[in-house]
C-alpha cells in the first residue's frame, strides 16, 4: 500500500495505445469547439450529434421507458440529454452531469451602431469576467441571431471563414501611450471603449448632407444581405468572439489553445459519455447557459427547468420526484485554475491542480471563506474516488488559487440546493477567461473517462 499521495502525469503513465486515444479524442473535441463558439452554437451542434446517436426530441407530456434516448433544447441555448436506464429511478435516482456552454464575450448593446471620423463601429457590453485589455487588437467574429418583424429569425456568423472579413477593436499605439501605461490593467481599457470597427467605406451616390455616410453604407449592406434595419438590433442577440479555430500548442501537440474551453472542455466529455455509455442507470447531461453571469434567467441553472425535466422522468415511472432528486448524484463539470509557474504566487502548490495530471476534483469552490460554494461531503467524495479508481481514471484534487486572492463559483451549489449530492469535476485551464485559453489533451480525455465511469 502506498501511504503517500502522489499526483501522476497522465502522459508519463500512458502507453502508446492510450496516447493514441488521447490525441484522437482531442481531434473530435476541437471540431466540436470550432462549431460551438456561443451557447446557441453549442446547443445546436449537440442537438445534431444527439440525433446522429439516436436521440429523439423530449416532451414534458411523454411517458418515458427504459431504453429511451431523448434531447430537450430550452430556447435554443440550454440543452438536456436523457438516457433512461432500467434501474428503479426512485431508489437509484439520476446520474446528472452539468457543464455550461456560455463563455466570456462582447455582447452588442441594444443601440450599438455609430460613426466617428470616417469609421463605423458597434458598441459592446462585455459579458462575464474578462480582462478588457486582452480583447483589443485581435481578430473578432460576429455570432448570433436577429429577430425581424413578424417573428422571422436571421442567424449571423461572420469572421470564421477564410473568405470572411473580421472585426477589430483598436488600442493606443505605444508611441503615445505614456499616460495609458501609468494606469492599472483594469483601467487601461475602459468598458465603454470596447467598440469594434465594422466599416470604413462611405455610401456612394447617397445624400450629400448625410453626416453618417459610412454607417449608411454598412446598413445598406446589412439590409441587402439579412433584411436588417438599425432598429432590429434591439431584438437581437449578437456578440463578438475571437475569430479562428482551436490549435495544437507545442512541437509535440500535447496542448490545445482555443476560445471557450471554459466550459466546453467539460461539456463535450459529458456529452460523449452519455452517447457512449451502456448503463443501467438513468443518466442526464445538461448544457447550461448564463453561468458566467450568475446562472439566472430561463436558460440558467437557477431556473426550475431542471426540476421540470426530473419531474417528468419521475412521473413516467410513478415515482416521487422528491425521492428521485434525493437519490440522484451530480458532477458539476466545470474548469478550474491550473497551476501556472509564471504566476506561481497566485497558487498554493500543494492544493492546486496541474496540467496533464487528469480530471480536477474540487470539493468546494467559492471565494475566501467558501462563500457561494457547494462543499461536497466526505461520503460523496469517497463515492467519487471509488468509482474513478475502479475505472482507471486519472484524477487530482485542488482549489482555485490562494484563499485570499479571490476565487470563483460554479453551478454546483444550485444543483445541491435541490437536494442532489454534487461535486465539481473538470479540467485545469491556463489563462482562464482570456480570448485564447490553454488545456491539455490528456485532461480532457481523463474527464471523458471520469464521466463514463460516473454514468456506469
Amino acid at each position: 500500500m502506498d501511504l503517500k499521495y502522489t499526483r501522476k502525469n497522465v502522459y508519463k503513465e500512458a502507453d502508446g495505445a492510450e496516447l493514441e486515444k488521447i490525441y484522437g479524442f482531442a481531434e473530435e473535441y476541437k471540431k466540436f469547439l470550432d462549431n460551438s463558439k456561443t451557447e446557441r452554437d453549442a446547443s445546436k451542434e449537440a442537438q445534431k450529434l444527439a440525433e446522429t446517436n439516436g436521440f429523439k426530441p423530449f416532451s414534458f407530456s411523454e411517458k418515458l421507458k427504459a431504453g429511451d434516448k431523448r434531447y430537450f433544447v430550452n430556447r435554443g441555448k440550454n440543452l438536456f440529454l436523457i438516457r433512461v436506464g432500467k434501474e428503479d429511478v426512485a431508489k437509484d435516482g439520476i446520474r446528472i452531469m452539468v457543464a455550461h456552454v456560455d463563455s466570456p464575450r462582447l455582447d452588442l448593446k441594444p443601440n450599438p451602431m455609430y460613426e466617428d471620423s470616417g469609421l463605423c463601429y458597434l458598441k459592446t457590453h462585455y459579458y462575464g469576467g474578462i480582462k478588457k485589455y486582452q480583447w483589443t487588437a485581435i481578430p473578432l467574429a460576429l455570432h448570433g441571431v436577429v429577430m425581424l418583424p413578424g417573428g422571422k429569425k436571421k442567424e449571423i456568423c461572420v469572421g470564421e471563414e477564410d473568405s470572411d472579413p473580421i472585426f477589430y477593436i483598436t488600442d493606443l499605439l505605444p508611441h503615445l501611450s505614456q499616460e495609458q501605461n501609468q494606469k492599472t490593467l483594469a483601467k487601461a481599457i475602459e468598458g465603454e471603449n470596447l467598440n469594434a470597427v465594422i466599416g470604413g467605406l462611405p455610401a456612394v451616390g447617397g445624400d450629400e448632407e448625410d453626416k453618417e455616410c459610412v454607417k449608411t453604407a454598412v446598413l445598406n449592406l446589412l439590409n441587402k444581405k439579412y433584411g436588417i434595419t438599425e432598429v432590429d438590433f434591439q431584438c437581437s442577440e449578437l456578440c463578438f468572439v475571437p475569430a479562428g479555430r482551436a490549435r495544437d500548442v507545442g512541437f509535440d501537440g500535447a496542448l490545445i489553445s482555443a476560445y471557450g474551453h471554459d466550459d466546453k472542455v467539460c461539456a463535450y466529455p459529458e456529452m460523449r459519455a452519455v452517447f457512449d455509455c451502456d448503463s443501467p442507470h438513468t443518466v442526464m447531461a445538461v448544457f447550461a447557459d448564463k453561468e458566467e453571469v450568475g446562472s439566472d434567467g430561463t436558460t440558467g441553472m437557477q431556473s426550475r427547468v431542471i426540476c421540470d425535466v426530473i419531474d417528468t422522468i419521475a412521473n413516467s415511472f410513478n415515482a416521487n420526484p422528491i425521492e428521485v432528486r434525493y437519490n440522484s448524484k451530480c458532477i458539476s463539470a466545470d474548469v478550474t485554475a491550473g497551476y501556472d509557474p509564471t504566476f506561481s504566487a497566485a497558487f498554493e502548490k500543494r492544493n492546486t491542480t496541474f496540467i496533464s495530471c487528469g480530471a480536477a476534483v474540487s470539493k468546494y469552490t467559492g471565494a475566501r471563506g467558501k462563500s457561494s460554494s457547494n462543499d461536497a461531503h466526505a461520503e460523496y467524495m469517497g463515492f467519487i474516488r471509488d468509482i474513478f479508481d475502479a475505472n482507471g481514471v486519472y484524477w487530482q484534487t485542488g482549489e482555485l488559487g490562494m484563499i485570499d486572492l479571490g476565487g470563483g463559483g460554479t453551478v454546483a451549489m444550485y444543483i445541491a440546493n435541490l437536494g442532489i449530492d454534487t461535486v465539481d469535476v473538470g479540467v485545469p485551464v491556463l489563462s482562464m477567461h482570456a480570448p485564447y485559453e490553454l488545456i491539455s489533451k490528456a485532461d480532457v480525455y481523463s474527464l471523458y473517462k471520469a464521466c463514463l465511469a460516473f454514468c456506469k
